[in-house]
């Protein structure tokens, strides 16, 4: 149960919510216990009087002649009496049950305290429309009969429920101060305690916005410590992702200024005078190559944005690693067979138990395509000397993870420069294939997603032409 209301929530509320709501719910019930524990303290003075009285009536009752008898003098009956705001009702009854004195008809005891003689002890009860608290006795005669005698002292309550009311007054009075009082404070310690809250938002918005630099956790109080680190995370990633974004665009701007400025010479020369049919259909030769390459550069950025971008949007669904591969290798090989390269596929055949890993079948089929299109750029060929390209899924024998291969017959990728081919628009040295140095990055990207890792190894080790054996191999999880 909230007693403040909001519609949005506030930490400062929540707090004092949960704070004053026990206090409030507890006040009434302190107030109903105080008034019991009143009853009780506010009764013992009294009773205790009542048992004086009775002792005192006790020792009155006399036998003759075997009869018990009782004769109360005139000083004592006046006190018994001489009360302002109770009355005192008192009864003497002999060991037959007959009437001494005192009250006629005021209430006798159960019959079973008849054991308990000479002790004093209490009751509630009720005469003439009037609860009352009573004391009594039975006492015991020296008769032949052997019964015992019952003393009683009754006394209405007024005096004991003024007390109570008193006690209570003197203990809920100072209370009503308190409890606002309290309440003051809780707000003022709260408003004390959520102050390095305020000073932590005054920081953040006074920073510029170009200021990504990790906030001080060890300015905030523990509590506040985590959201802080949560929020440095965060900000270590923005600022990753805003220097690669930056990186991107600059290297992009660069790849794409070559083949426009080709574009723009081509046209150019195609316009010089004196300039004839050949040289022109040469110009517009150079001006197509310019534009295929333009092209392919901007597919590829497309190609790695879509990777980057898609990791959380695109559903996984069971895919078919074999058969995602020989499609991808039947699609590329036109192209291969243009430059007189033997493009083929080996291992397992689809629908192969172990070789289904959950992905996006059009990222890995991009993935694959990029491997292979990364192959038949590198890999030189002639009639007289084909090149060779392999794909090849397999299933591991002791992980039981799918692994997909591609292999070419090239001058293979330096060890040194292995990690550096993953970098956007690295190109290996000493190269003078037609690419936009993407299609690795690609591939990692769409791996690192699929939490699978790529490596590259030499596949003929100390040959002059070691070729490159780039392996993609899927963990259990992502299988």
């Amino acid at each position: 149960m909230k007693i403040f209301q909001r519609e949005q929530r506030s930490l400062f509320g929540e707090i004092l919510d949960w704070m004053l709501t026990p206090l409030l719910l507890l006040w009434p019930v302190s107030l109903v216990l105080t008034w019991l524990v009143a009853q009780g303290i506010a009764g013992k003075p009294f009773d205790r009087a009542l048992e004086y009285n009775v002792g005192a009536l006790a020792q009155l009752i006399t036998v003759n002649k075997s009869r018990a008898q009782f004769s109360l003098p005139l000083p004592a009956r006046e006190l018994l009496r001489a009360d302002d705001a109770d009355t005192v009702y008192y009864q003497v009854l002999g060991s037959d049950g007959e009437y001494l004195s005192g009250e006629r008809n005021l209430p006798s005891p159960p019959d079973d305290d008849r054991l308990a003689v000479g002790e004093i002890h209490m009751r509630d009860a009720e005469y003439k429309g009037v609860d009352l608290k009573v004391a009594y006795m039975w006492v015991r005669l020296d008769v032949a009969q052997g019964k015992p005698a019952l003393v009683q002292v009754a006394e209405t309550m007024d005096k004991r429920s003024v007390l109570a009311t008193e006690i209570v007054k003197g203990v809920m009075l100072p209370q009503f101060v308190i409890l606002p009082l309290a309440v003051l404070l809780v707000w003022l310690a709260l408003v004390q305690a959520i102050k390095p809250l305020n000073r932590l938002e005054e920081r953040i918005r006074a920073r510029s916005p170009d200021d990504l630099s990790a906030l001080d956790a060890q300015a905030v109080p523990l509590e506040v410590a985590p959201l802080v680190e949560s929020v440095n995370d965060l900000l270590l990633r923005l600022k990753d992702s805003i220097a690669t974004q930056k990186r991107f665009l600059a290297d992009a701007a660069h790849q794409l200024k070559t083949p426009l400025a080709g574009l723009r010479m081509q046209a150019d020369l195609a316009q010089r005078e004196g300039a004839n049919a050949e040289d022109l259909k040469q110009s517009l030769r150079q001006i197509g190559r310019s534009s295929i390459r333009a092209t392919h550069t901007v597919n590829q950025l497309l190609a790695l944005a879509r990777a980057e971008s898609s990791g959380a949007v695109l559903a996984q669904q069971p895919c078919d690693l074999a058969k995602l591969t020989m499609e991808v290798t039947r699609d590329c090989a036109p192209r291969a067979m243009d430059k007189e390269i033997d493009v083929g596929y080996e291992g397992v055949q689809p629908g192969t138990a172990g070789g289904t890993i959950a992905g996006n079948p059009t990222l890995i089929k991009e993935m694959i395509r990029n491997l292979v299109d990364n192959a038949i750029n590198y890999t030189p060929s002639s009639a007289e000397t084909p090149g060779v390209i392999t794909t090849r899924v397999l299933v591991d024998p002791f992980s039981k993870v799918p692994v997909l291969q591609v292999e070419n017959s090239g001058p293979g990728i330096p060890a040194a420069e292995r990690e550096l081919v993953f970098q956007p628009f690295y190109r290996v040295l000493g190269t003078e294939a037609d690419g936009s140095g993407l299609g690795l990055p690609i591939v990692l990207e769409i791996a690192r997603q699929h939490q699978a890792t790529v490596t590259i190894d030499d596949c003929r080790p100390g040959q002059p032409q070691p070729g490159a054996c780039l392996t993609v191999r899927f963990s259990p999880s992502g299988s």
